[in-house]
């Protein structure tokens, strides 16, 4: 907490909610700044390295504990220069030092912990640690002063350990095994095999606790249409929705689930959990025609549309897991707050429904499920979810991270736009479209480059792969949704750009960061899938769709590098379903259609189709035959609508009729 007689440190002037909630620290933070590493230099200090997010629990409780902290703050401002990273706004930084985390201690995690040399070589990595010795763990106070006393008298072993560190990360970046690429089918089915393997068939999910959503698993399982694959996903997104990582009260979902059930989050709401959750409960209407998956994700809408809007339409990233310095507060009843709210039969009601009784089941307190009363989760006490909405905002309140960020606001407007077509909702659309023009006047610089960050009026940071790749996929679905020409224009301008940032002339794989952004300790190329997809497997989608879209023989080159590049890396093909979801769209692609008209042609049948459309109309046809100048051998007809159909290397006779096309698509 900050006190009237403290003073604020340098990141007083920053942007990021995450590094103002430290402004005020007795540490003297630097942002991440060359002065910061000048200053060490100058004053032959090592640099300690935290990087953390506005809503991370255990960030909370660091800071509490130690940033806070006198001794802490004396210790470290004596011997060290401190630097804060917001691991949301630097995504950079913080895969290449939470990779040399992983390297040092086989996980990682946030807060980061790094002590390195001036140099930005780092001697130590780590997660949380406490303040003092506890359970076996090392405390930073004994961290810090064992490092105080060897900078001084037995500095060459810790630079022996930074450059072991280094020379190892960059040896692995260089000299990584490639196998030599399996067949499209090989890897689809090893993928449904190794994803059936940890599949729990009673809660859904996969792998042990703590169980992530990991919406691109479900994707690629519901792309299979197969009788197995579609029950793993199934069970997985009912379970989910059932469990109390799923906010019954006011929609949308939390980060990850610490228990198989489902029953118990951890509390924090991120921006791109639900855009890919989005995605697969759209996906799961799609796909069974179940109405349960559409009204879940009315619901991650609305939450979205409701806690995550900026006014002028972009999304912010994040709500914290505390309030009042408790995790999950907000989110736990006890059965009097329902009865006093609700009355008296309404509310006995609705606990029995959700699950809440006197006895908890978090820390006294009881988080809303339906995992003991599925039946009832169609209608399940939904009158009552507005009063008990608006109780529980006058109750508590949260912290909003307002970040708005390229790449998380890319994957939320493709998510909307695609499930405004599918599950018929123009506002789903008209939000995305909103979201979609933010960005593109905010976040990026006068010459085209895509910023990172946008906050309080002000854009910076270079874009990374994964800006430029969900905001290209994010433009192409506005394009499917709407046709309209000026989107498919944008998306070819950042995809070449991102070429020319992340991709070499004659390999696959796009480097994490820009050629033009600042060096790092090593310039990697991420390709398995974590919370997010990769910004290499995104890139490989955009790729092939502009291949079609524009008929550029450039597309279609980098499409089949970056196809061959990410089959070398998918040794453990579980760890790239969303690649495996791109190749499982190209091996079961029914086709493709250029539409030819002289006035509008039927949109919604069109959009409907479920494979890629070209429109060229009157009023588009100057700006179509831009972006994909084979159009112009797509004459006009004077009346009436010409349907070109296309499969594999063959097209058909145009048609007058959508009809006539509909054993081709079926």
């Amino acid at each position: 907490m900050r006190s009237s007689q403290q003073k604020p440190n340098r990141l007083l002037d920053e942007k990021s909610p995450y590094l103002l909630q430290h402004a005020y620290n007795p540490v003297s933070w630097h942002p991440w700044r060359e002065e910061a590493f000048q200053k060490a230099r100058k004053e032959d200090k090592p640099v300690f390295l935290s990087i953390g997010y506005s809503t991370c629990h255990w960030c909370h409780v660091m800071a509490h504990e130690s940033f806070e902290d006198e001794e802490v703050a004396k210790l470290l401002n004596r011997s060290f220069v401190s630097v804060k990273v917001d691991r949301e706004e630097r995504p950079d930084i913080d895969a290449v030092y939470m990779a040399v985390c992983q390297a040092f201690t086989g996980s990682g995690g946030w807060p980061l912990t790094i002590l390195m040399t001036p140099e930005k070589k780092p001697f130590f990595a780590g997660t949380y640690l406490p303040k003092k010795e506890r359970y076996g763990t090392m405390g930073l106070i004994q961290l810090l002063r064992f490092v105080e006393k060897n900078w001084t008298s037995n500095r060459n072993r810790l630079i022996e350990e930074s450059e072991r560190i280094t020379k190892f990360m960059e040896k692995t970046q260089e000299t990584q095994e490639k196998s030599l690429g399996k067949p499209l089918e090989t890897l689809i089915k090893e993928g449904k095999e190794q994803l059936k393997q940890t599949f729990d068939p009673k809660w859904g999910g996969f792998g042990p606790m703590p169980k992530f959503p990991t919406p691109h698993n479900l994707l690629f399982l519901l792309a299979q249409e197969e009788k197995n694959c579609t029950e793993m996903a199934e069970k997985t997104l009912a379970q989910m929705y059932r469990g109390g990582i799923f906010d019954h009260i006011g929609g949308g979902f939390c980060r990850y689930s610490t228990d198989e059930r489902w029953l118990v989050p951890h509390f924090e709401k991120m921006l791109y959990d639900n855009a890919l959750l989005l995605l697969a409960y759209t996906e799961g209407s799609l796909r069974t025609g179940k109405a349960l998956y559409r009204n879940v994700a009315a619901k991650i809408v609305a939450y979205i549309m409701r806690e995550l809007t900026h006014e002028e339409g972009g999304f912010f990233c994040s709500q914290d897991a505390d309030s009042e310095g408790q995790e999950g507060k907000y989110y736990v009843f006890a059965p009097g707050e329902i009865i006093q709210t609700l009355g008296e039969t309404e509310g006995r009601r609705f606990c029995e429904v959700y699950d809440i009784d006197f006895r908890g089941n978090f820390e006294g307190k009881s988080i809303p499920n339906l995992l003991k009363h599925q039946e009832y989760e169609k209608e399940a006490g939904e009158p009552f979810l507005g009063s008990l909405y608006r109780y529980r905002k006058q109750r508590t309140m949260l912290h909003r991270d307002e970040k708005i960020l390229t790449g998380w606001n890319g994957l939320m407007i493709a998510a909307l736009a695609r499930a405004g077509v599918w599950l018929e909702q123009p506002d789903y659309l008209k939000a995305a479209l909103r979201a979609e023009e933010f960005v593109w006047k905010c976040l990026r610089t006068e010459g085209g480059k895509l910023l990172s960050r946008w906050y309080g009026g002000q854009a910076d940071f270079p874009g990374t792969l994964e800006d430029y790749a969900f905001f290209s996929w994010a433009l192409l679905e506005c394009y499917a949704a709407t046709f309209e020409p000026g989107y498919l224009r944008k998306a070819c301008l950042v995809a070449k750009e991102m070429l020319e940032q992340f991709f070499g002339p004659d390999s696959g794989g796009g480097y994490l960061y820009g050629k033009d952004s600042e060096k790092l300790l090593i310039r990697p190329k991420e390709t398995y899938d974590g919370a997010m997809p990769s910004g290499n497997a995104v890139a490989a989608l955009v790729m092939r769709q502009l291949a079609f879209f524009t008929g550029e023989g450039l597309w279609q080159k980098h499409w089949e590098q970056q196809e061959n590049f990410l089959r070398q890396e998918c040794r453990y093909p579980a760890r790239h379903t969303f690649f495996l979801w791109v190749l499982s769209q190209e091996q079961k692609e029914k086709g493709q259609l250029i539409c030819v008209s002289p006035e509008d042609p039927p949109i919604q049948e069109l959009r409907r189709m479920g494979i890629p459309v070209l429109v060229k109309t009157k009023k588009n046809q100057d700006t179509i035959e831009r972006v994909a100048p084979f159009l112009k051998d797509y004459p006009l007809p004077e009346q009436g609508t010409d349907y070109y159909f296309c499969q594999g290397q063959t097209c058909h006779p145009p048609v007058r009729c959508l009809k006539s096309l509909e054993e081709f698509t079926k």
